[in-house]
């Protein structure tokens, strides 16, 4: 029961953006779109595949070495960038900020990668979909700017 408490505490965080900075369904349909544009309901699906995935990588890294302080370090800026973008494209409405803290969430992710690869090689298997999702959110944010400069 304790593993499930400690997992918990550390999934239920990565969703604190979808409540404090809720999606505008309305904005994002309002604007240009690329035809690679996934439905809105893909959008959640992968975060939540993410987050899940994310979430076991951390559990097992903290449970074995919570001492590493270049790995909390690359956890919490990833943590931060990823929890800003709905702010800054929703909130702001701005696609410009969104996609700076895409490529921000991007080197955040890779960094993440690389600091877990030092600790524990099953765990950085499970970052894998964190980084091919941020380069297609990456790209998919530059296409949207430009489209609606």
């Amino acid at each position: 029961m304790k593993k499930v408490i400690i997992f918990l505490l550390l999934l239920i965080p990565w969703g604190f953006s979808s409540f404090l900075f809720p999606i505008d369904n309305t904005f994002f349909e309002q604007l240009n779109l690329p035809i690679f544009t996934p439905p809105n309901y893909i959008f959640a699906f992968v975060w939540i595949i993410i987050y899940i995935l994310t979430t076991i990588s951390v559990y097992t890294i903290i449970k074995n070495d919570l001492q590493n302080k270049n790995y909390l370090v690359a956890l919490i800026f990833n943590y931060i960038t990823n929890q800003l973008f709905p702010f800054f494209f929703f909130t702001l409405r701005s696609p410009f900020l969104g996609f700076v803290d895409c490529i921000l969430v991007l080197i955040t992710t890779i960094n993440l990668y690389i600091e877990t690869k030092k600790i524990n090689e099953k765990s950085v298997k499970l970052l894998i979909p964190y980084i091919v999702w941020s380069i297609f959110a990456t790209i998919l944010s530059l296409t949207i700017y430009i489209m609606n400069f």
